[in-house]
C-alpha cells in the first residue's frame, strides 16, 4: 500500500482532515501519525472519529471524497476502496473531480469572503442541491419569497463545510447551509488580512511602517489659549487617553483635558531627558522604597536632555511617594493601572483615583511654574 499522497494536500484543509486522509487513504496508522506530529495517539483518535461522524453531512462527505481522488494514489483493494464505494451515494451533489489545479487558498479566501458575507445577512442560507455542480446563497425577504444574493461553485462550497464554516442540521435533496460561530470569526480574519493588504498596495508598501505613526504628526490639540499644540508621540500608547473616555458617576468623563495635558507634559520631559549620553537614568530611585535624595541631572550633557531631567526631578519630588509611583508608571512607563497596582500592592481599581489625584497635583505643579520652566525641551 502506498503511503505517500499524489500531490501536496492544499494548506486550507483542517489538520483533522489531514490525519482523516492519512489514515484511510494512505494507510498510515495512528501511532505513526501521533509521532509525526509529535502528540498522544489517543488525539489523532479523536480527530479521526470527529471527522469519520461529519460524513453524514453531503458536502464534508464529496470534500474528503475530492481529496482522496485528487492526491492520493488510487487503491483497488482495502478499507479505503469499499470506503470510497460506500461514500459515492451519498455524495451524488459533488461536482466532477476536476483535471485543472486543485483549489488553492488563495482562491478560497476571496470566494469564502464573499460568500460568508452574504450568509451574514439576516434569513440567508446557501442551498446546495443533489446533481448540481452549482449552490445558491438566497435570503428570505420578510414576504413569503426569496431573493438569489450569491451563486457559488460546489467545490466552494465542500471547503466550507470541511472548514466547519458552515452547517446543515437537516441535509437532504436539498440541503440548507448557515454559516457557523467558526465562520463568523473567519470572515472577520480574511477582511481584515484583505483590508490590510489593500492599504499596504495603496500605500507602495510601507503601510504597516505608516500605520503606528497615522495622525501622530497631524493630530494636534489646542492649549488653554485656544492655540493649536502638536502631539509629540503616539496618543494610542499612553493609558490616560483610554481613563480619559471613562464617565464619572455624574456623566463627566473622569480625566478633563488639562489632567491629560499635565500627564502628556511629564511623559514629554520624560521622554527628553533620555536623549542625552547617559540614556539610562535611575527613575526607580523614585519609586517607592527607593532612595529619594542625592539625585543629580546628568553632568556634561547639552543643556535640553539635561533640564528635562530636571523637570521631570521637580515634578516627582513635588508630588512625593504614593503619587509619584503612580505618575512615573502610567505616564512615563506607560504601564497599565493593572499592572500598576499589582506592582503596588495596591486593592484592585483603587488606581484609578490615585492617579486622578496625581494628575490634579500634577497639573497644579505645572500651573505654578513661571518663565522659561514653563518650556518643553
Amino acid at each position: 500500500m502506498n503511503n505517500t499522497s499524489a500531490l501536496p494536500v492544499p494548506r486550507w484543509v483542517p489538520e483533522g482532515a489531514r490525519r482523516y486522509l492519512a489514515h484511510t487513504e494512505a494507510g498510515r496508522s495512528i501511532r505513526d501519525l501521533a509521532r509525526g506530529a509529535g502528540c498522544h495517539a489517543s488525539t489523532v483518535l479523536r480527530q479521526i472519529r470527529k471527522v469519520e461522524l461529519r460524513r453524514d453531512d453531503p458536502l464534508v462527505d464529496a470534500a474528503l471524497q475530492a481529496l482522496a481522488q485528487t492526491h492520493f494514489p488510487p487503491i483497488g483493494t482495502g478499507n479505503s476502496a469499499a470506503l470510497r464505494a460506500n461514500s459515492r451515494d451519498a455524495a451524488k451533489m459533488a461536482s466532477p473531480i476536476p483535471t485543472a489545479e486543485p483549489l488553492d487558498t488563495a482562491t478560497l479566501d476571496v470566494e469564502a469572503a464573499r460568500v460568508l458575507r452574504r450568509l451574514c445577512e439576516s434569513g440567508a442560507v446557501l442551498a446546495v442541491a443533489e446533481d448540481m455542480d452549482k449552490a445558491v446563497v438566497v435570503r428570505d425577504d420578510g414576504q413569503s419569497g426569496s431573493t438569489r444574493t450569491a451563486v457559488v461553485d460546489c467545490t466552494i462550497a465542500q471547503a466550507l463545510a470541511l472548514k466547519d464554516w458552515i452547517s446543515c442540521n437537516n441535509p437532504g435533496r436539498i440541503s440548507r447551509y448557515r454559516i457557523t460561530a467558526t465562520g463568523r470569526s473567519a470572515l472577520s480574519q480574511l477582511l481584515a488580512e484583505a483590508e490590510n493588504r489593500a492599504r499596504s498596495r495603496n500605500d507602495n508598501g510601507f503601510a504597516e511602517a505608516q500605520a503606528p505613526f497615522s495622525g501622530q504628526g497631524e493630530d494636534t490639540h489646542e492649549d488653554d489659549a485656544g492655540r493649536p499644540r502638536r502631539i509629540r508621540y503616539n496618543m494610542t500608547e499612553s493609558p490616560l487617553v483610554a481613563l480619559a473616555r471613562r464617565k464619572d458617576r455624574d456623566g463627566q468623563p473622569f480625566l478633563d483635558d488639562g489632567l491629560v495635558r499635565a500627564g502628556e507634559r511629564l511623559r514629554e520631559d520624560f521622554e527628553l531627558s533620555q536623549l542625552g549620553p547617559n540614556v539610562a537614568q535611575d527613575w526607580d530611585r523614585f519609586l517607592t522604597g527607593g532612595g529619594r535624595g542625592g539625585f543629580a541631572a546628568d553632568r556634561g550633557t547639552s543643556h535640553g536632555p539635561m533640564d528635562a531631567r530636571n523637570r521631570v526631578s521637580r515634578a516627582l519630588a513635588d508630588l512625593g511617594p504614593g503619587l509619584s509611583d503612580v505618575a512615573l508608571r502610567c505616564c512615563c512607563y506607560l504601564e497599565g493601572l493593572e499592572t500598576a497596582e499589582k506592582q503596588l500592592g495596591w486593592s484592585a481599581r483603587s488606581g484609578k483615583i490615585v492617579l486622578r489625584i496625581a494628575l490634579q497635583r500634577l497639573k497644579r505643579h505645572y500651573d505654578d511654574l513661571t518663565g522659561s520652566d514653563q518650556m518643553i525641551g
